[in-house]
């Protein structure tokens, strides 16, 4: 008979625990599916006096992660601790170049170290599985890695954080303004107490430069993706892309253009024709455009203790079936260096929101900066506030006017805009938010 796979877990907070209570009750389903036992012999945690909904009788507690990762009974060593350095970098680094095979939720360490780590499984035999890191349950890694292994990926993007992708949907649905969704999210749990992680795109940013490695075999960098959040997004956005077909969501976003491999993480508005569009809430979602093959979208939860401990075990199963993949798809020496494509060299439609003075020639001197850097006009809508153009004491209100244009370069823009405030026939910033089409 086969030896049963031995799992050491670091990390036992909702992820950890539940992981050790799927392995326990789903034990007889694993081991039929796998062709062998996996049991849970070691574990570590910050606390070992802290109540958990598991039983952990018979199982070993270690004093450290390190000591875990080392530990001569275990075969494959399971990181949800967390961090981009150590203990956790320390304790993968040692558990792969002992030949121990290594599960990880920790996109934040594959984000920084993922090609080291990679080189140490790749040398040592070990494998380096991590499904949980991006999209939780959703099997994205998988798809890109394994199933589209003989497709050429054109585009892949999707929603990859579901505190963003809750505040966009509050403030569609409700009409609410970014910071009181902010703050119902951090209430509900759905976001950090310094929520900056998220909502600012840092998050979305590690998960893409994991997916843009899958896809187009390029050396994982989170330097070289181009990050916006989603605190300038205001209900009036919101409400003029719903009346223009449209909805905003913060995407991620890696393609192939002519001038290399692009990487993006901004608010987008796409078709709410779009299954990207129809996802709501804290869900995730991913779209792969593959070369002779409609685009696939995958939906899922993207978070949550039982979501990314399903994602977990299911790597711990592929351990103890014997499947060893290159962790980003290739050997290494195959990855190619990527560097942040400058945006200025973006190309596609905008949307463009002005607060424009109520004055004589507005319109035409709007018109013509655009013209002068050859931006085609799609649609164009003006809003009079409360009907009128004109506020209680008699002076002139700012008209909101909404500009989509056709595919252009974000050069262009930029230019147009910054000469229309040089003209002063607007008031404030203007607001700037890219489509992407289907």
């Amino acid at each position: 008979m086969v030896a049963p796979l031995k799992v050491g877990i670091a990390g036992l907070g909702t992820v950890g625990a539940e992981v050790v209570r799927l392995i326990e009750t789903q034990g007889r389903v694993l081991a039929g599916r796998s062709g062998r036992g996996i049991r849970v012999v070691a574990v570590t945690a910050r606390s070992k006096a802290k109540k958990r909904a598991v039983d952990l009788r018979g199982v070993e507690w270690v004093k450290d992660p390190m000591a875990l990762a080392t530990h001569p009974e275990v075969d494959c060593f399971v990181e949800l601790m967390g961090g981009a350095g150590d203990p956790a970098l320390s304790a993968v680094e040692a558990a792969l170049n002992a030949g121990k095979s290594v599960v990880t939720a920790n996109k934040a360490l594959l984000a920084k170290h993922g090609l080291k780590l990679a080189k140490a499984a790749e040398k040592h035999g070990g494998a380096l599985n991590f499904e949980a890191a991006v999209g939780a349950a959703i099997p994205v890694i998988k798809t890109l890695r394994e199933g589209l292994a003989g497709t050429g990926i054109n585009r892949v993007y999707g929603i990859l954080n579901g505190t963003c992708n809750y505040i966009l949907t509050r403030m569609e649905q409700e009409g609410l303004s970014f910071a009181e969704c902010l703050k119902d999210a951090q209430r509900l749990g759905y976001a950090e107490a310094n929520p900056s992680f998220d909502v600012d795109g840092h998050d979305t940013a590690q998960k893409l430069a994991i997916l843009a490695s899958l896809a187009f075999g390029t050396k994982v960098a989170q330097s070289a993706v181009y990050v916006e959040g989603i605190s300038s997004i205001a209900p009036e956005d919101l409400r003029a892309a719903a009346d223009l077909g449209y909805r905003v969501k913060l995407l991620g976003v890696a393609v192939r253009t002519a001038k290399g491999i692009e990487q993006r993480v901004h608010p987008t508005m796409v078709p709410k024709s779009s299954s990207i569009a129809q996802v709501m809430g804290v869900t995730n979602a991913v779209t792969i455009d593959g070369e002779g093959i409609p685009p696939i979208t995958l939906v899922g939860p993207g978070a949550g203790g039982a979501a990314t401990a399903s994602a977990v075990v299911a790597d711990i199963a592929d351990v103890a079936r014997g499947i060893r993949a290159n962790p980003f798809g290739r050997p290494i020496s195959h990855l190619r260096d990527t560097k942040k494509a400058p945006m200025e060299r973006h190309e596609g439609g905008y949307y463009i929101r002005l607060l424009a003075r109520d004055f004589p020639g507005t319109a035409a001197a709007i018109a013509t900066r655009l013209a002068e850097q050859k931006i085609s006009i799609e649609s164009i809508v003006q809003r009079h506030p409360n009907g009128g153009t004109a506020s209680a004491n008699g002076k002139a209100v700012p008209v909101p006017v909404i500009l989509i244009t056709y595919a252009t370069h974000e050069d262009a823009v930029r230019r147009a805009l910054a000469a229309v405030q040089r003209d002063k026939v607007i008031s404030g910033r203007p607001q700037v938010i890219r489509i992407e089409k289907n």
